[in-house]
């Protein structure tokens, strides 16, 4: 379906087009039989959209900009996505490459997302493509929620920078199915969604097998398609697509996710056959043409647990600074336009990283073994050469084809050790290597920094798993000497690769984060104030990084640094180089992750006429309208992939702080006070970086009172409690269902 969209928006945008009927797009698309009915259904679409008008003899022509169909009055309709926040309110972002928003006449840069209350998203669900009618510009309705004056001193956006508005039709589904636990009784059969913001979804009964023992069980987890929900009054209609399991079976409750959000967990058998026709090992037909680093020093460093190994590096000390080899995996030679191969990855547009698993965007023939850099074994790659002067900076930079047989495999554990015992075993060629590598890489950082890039790092922390995926403790991994090495080499690798292309002249993809909204900066700026901090302007940004190095250290660095993070706009791919706030780079893109991103992919092609030694045959690149479709489909398909992998992530978390509130002897968590409401604190766990609430009856004994104003409670002998303040906690209670812990003090 998804190719013939583009095909579809290709003829419609291209400047010959002229009105059709759906037989003269059936013949001019050449569509195939078994395609004109998708054909049909997508023509419907564009038409509900408001895309194209139907006119005489049913011939579709594009709905011109000063045509009145998108506006209300003065209220604009806009096509989108929708994001549902944890309150059942949400936020629509408008589709920047959508015709019906561009004859709006609505400056989405200005409104780049709309309010939608949780009375006004009807029947829709999180990350549906809606039609979002706008009914207020102003003062923002979202603000009712606020919370004292001090909310509104700093932190209030201008009346008139603040869109509102109502979902109007939804125009396609985004979550692919409804995860849940089946009930039959008799003729009738409901599904109760773990999602507890959807009602329970009845079964149609004509999709019910007669006897109760052919279908699935009352007590399973199943995955339901909705067939019917036009009122949000009435409950939803659909059918069992498939039985997951037990809900006490290992992996259901990831599976769950999975299915929740629509990922694919297997692959067609045609894409695997187009895996394993490549055998195992690199031929010699392989490695004609290209540049020979078998015999010279290359490492690749990467988690404990990696299998697919894109990168490698390489550094060698020069007269005038260094030189720095970027070794990416070549993932274009085998993966072709057009392939089996590649429709599936480009469907899947990323790999996507749960907690007890790993969902690849290519097969693991290719991903796991073939295209992964391992050691002792030849691999293809794309090299990034770069020659760097003793001041860091990048003197020039050149894309080859390449092979090599890596040296060593480093974990980042290992990788750091020997960075931090300077003197052990110097003489060795790959020891004093990796030494040289880090001169380099903090030369690089202390650049990239001094020129206005913000440090948002953070430590990881994850649940440990057993082989049944049960949890058995917390692991932190510290953003370290050996991972700032490589960010700081992928990074000036991929500026290179978009330098270039940019300079070419060249269609590809790029990574884009634009500049933030200046009034949600200043409401973040009063959250650093209630934490105690003085931010400065934060339309600075050296004020930004001043208060993010005020905060380093602190018990509050991850609530000022999530803040912040929360506070910028999502970072996103775009056929256009926009630049990146962030890194403070004017041209960005990804290339040094092929396996896993899709984005990466097409750079990589993208490349190829610019290699020092191109290969003979060139893939065939995407026309701007077809990079801009890539762009927002990946961009989509990053964001759901983020959602599960976070929601799987704080499953297990729940898991294990249940497991915790059922010791005698728990663990004790340090905790910083974020919010104050009036029926308790929410503090923030900070090792496990989990947020919680400690509810005012577990406060100690004495009348408490809470001040809204000051955001605080006041108790005996003038005694507070409010925002920033530190205390020792334990688990008290986990909510598995809603997914909300109660901490209490350490008595």
């Amino acid at each position: 379906m998804k190719r013939l969209r583009q095909r579809i928006d290709t003829l419609l945008k291209s400047p010959e087009y002229r009105p059709l009927n759906k037989s003269e797009f059936a013949r001019n698309l050449r569509v195939k039989p078994n395609e004109r009915a998708a054909l049909r259904e997508e023509l419907l679409r564009l038409e509900n959209k408001g895309i194209i008008v139907r006119g005489k003899k049913g011939r579709f022509s594009l709905r011109s900009k000063s045509s009145k169909g998108p506006k209300k009055g003065n209220q604009a309709l806009l096509i989108g996505t929708l994001r549902f926040q944890s309150n059942g309110n949400a936020w629509f972002y408008p589709d920047a490459n959508d015709a019906t928003n561009e004859a709006a006449g609505m400056d989405l840069k200005k409104f780049s997302r709309i309010f939608v209350s949780s009375q006004k998203t009807g029947t829709a669900m999180n990350g549906d493509q809606v039609a979002v009618r706008i009914d207020r510009i102003g003062q923002p309705e979202w603000t009712k929620h606020r919370r004292g004056k001090n909310h509104r001193a700093a932190g209030m956006a201008k009346p008139d920078d603040e869109a509102a508005g109502y979902v109007e039709k939804i125009i396609e589904r985004g979550m692919a199915r409804i995860v849940g636990t089946y009930f039959r009784r008799g003729k009738f059969a409901h599904v109760q969604p773990d999602d507890l913001k959807i009602p329970d979804v009845n079964i149609e009964r004509d999709s019910l097998p007669q006897d109760k023992k052919d279908g699935p069980k009352s007590g399973q987890v199943v995955a339901v398609e909705l067939t019917r929900w036009d009122n949000p009054n009435s409950k939803p209609v659909g059918r069992v697509t498939e039985v997951l399991g037990w809900p006490d079976t290992p992996g259901i409750d990831m599976l769950s996710i999975v299915h929740k959000h629509g990922l694919r967990d297997e692959f067609p058998d045609d894409v695997l056959d187009g895996a394993k026709r490549f055998g195992d090992h690199v031929t010699e037909k392989d490695i004609d043409g290209r540049d020979d680093w078998r015999e010279l020093p290359v490492i690749t460093i990467d988690p404990h647990d990696a299998k697919d190994f894109d990168d490698a590096i390489s550094v060698q000390k020069t007269k005038d600074g260094w030189q720095l080899a970027v070794h990416i995996a070549d993932v274009s030679h085998y993966v072709k336009p057009g392939s089996a191969l590649d429709k599936e990855a480009s469907g899947r547009g990323n790999s996507t990283y749960m907690a007890d698993r790993v969902l690849p965007m290519i097969p693991r023939e290719l991903s796991n073994h073939l295209c992964s850099l391992m050691p002792e074994v030849d691999r293809l790659t794309q090299c990034c050469l770069m020659k760097v002067n003793q001041d860091g900076k990048i003197r020039s930079a050149r894309f080859t084809r390449a092979v090599i047989h890596s040296s060593k495999r480093f974990t980042y554990e290992d990788a750091q050790d020997i960075l931090m015992a300077p003197d052990k075993n110097r003489g060795d060629t790959i020891t004093d290597m990796l030494h040289e590598a880090w001169s380099l890489a903090s030369l690089l950082r202390k650049r990239r920094f001094e020129n206005g890039a913000l440090d948002l790092d953070m430590p990881e922390v994850s649940v440990v798993l057993d082989n049944k995926g049960k949890p058995t403790g917390i692991e932190k991994s510290d953003y370290n000497e050996s991972h700032q090495l490589i960010e700081e080499f992928m990074l000036v690798a991929n500026e290179s690769a978009a330098k270039l292309l940019k300079n070419r002249g060249q269609t590809t993809i790029y990574r884009i984060h634009e500049d933030p909204d200046p009034d949600r900066l200043n409401e973040y700026a009063e959250l650093a104030r209630l934490h105690g901090y003085k931010p400065g302007n934060l339309t600075n940004k050296k004020h930004v990084q001043k208060l993010l190095d005020d905060a380093k250290g602190s018990l509050e660095e991850p609530a000022i640094k999530i803040g912040l993070l929360k506070s910028l706009k999502r970072a996103a791919y775009f056929q256009d180089p926009l630049g990146h706030y962030g890194l403070s780079k004017a041209d960005y893109c990804h290339f040094t992750s092929p396996i896993r991103r899709y984005a990466d992919l097409i750079v990589h092609r993208a490349l190829q006429p610019h290699l020092g030694n191109p290969p003979e045959k060139r893939d065939r690149l995407p026309s701007p309208g077809e990079a801009a479709q890539i762009a927002q489909h990946i961009s989509e398909t990053e964001r759901t992939s983020a959602e599960a992998e976070n929601e799987s992530r704080r499953l297990k978390m729940l898991q294990y702080l249940h497991m915790c509130s059922l010791e005698k002897d728990p663990p004790v968590f340090k905790t910083v006070v974020t919010d104050v409401r009036h029926f308790g604190l929410f503090v923030e766990a900070i090792d496990i970086m989990t947020k919680g609430l400690i509810k005012s009856e577990d406060f100690s004994p004495g009348e408490w009172r809470f001040e809204a104003n000051l955001l605080r409670f006041t108790g005996p002998n003038g005694h507070s409690y409010q925002v920033g303040q530190q205390y020792d906690c334990i688990v008290a209670n986990v909510d598995m269902e809603r997914q909300m812990v109660d901490f209490k003090f350490v008595e």
